[in-house]
């Protein structure tokens, strides 16, 4: 796909960037090069190819899902400032 730098100044437009002539002619220049790699990458025979998530066949290692610390509410609220049923009280911040 080969662009112009109308469409170029255009985009720019679209994208609320302001640009020179240099800098038309340069994205004009970069964006035709993307513009040719996914032409080259589409050009690629991808029949029989399984999608896949990730380039590795890798698992996570899991844990047991199992508690391993204790409860420390107590201890947290009695060095809280205001608690209230069990609740931490702060100070209203939006009216």
């Amino acid at each position: 796909m080969s662009l112009s730098n109308a469409d170029v100044k255009k985009i720019a437009s679209l994208a609320r960037l302001a640009m020179n002539d240099a800098e038309i002619a340069s994205a004009r220049s970069q964006l035709s090069g993307i513009f040719e790699l996914i032409a080259e990458m589409q050009a690629v025979d991808t029949k029989g190819v399984v999608p896949m998530s990730h380039a590795q066949d890798v698992s996570q290692r899991l844990r047991e899902d199992k508690i391993t610390e204790s409860s420390q509410r107590e201890l947290f609220q009695t060095i809280a400032p205001q608690v209230e049923s069990g609740l931490y009280l702060v100070p209203q911040v939006i009216e």
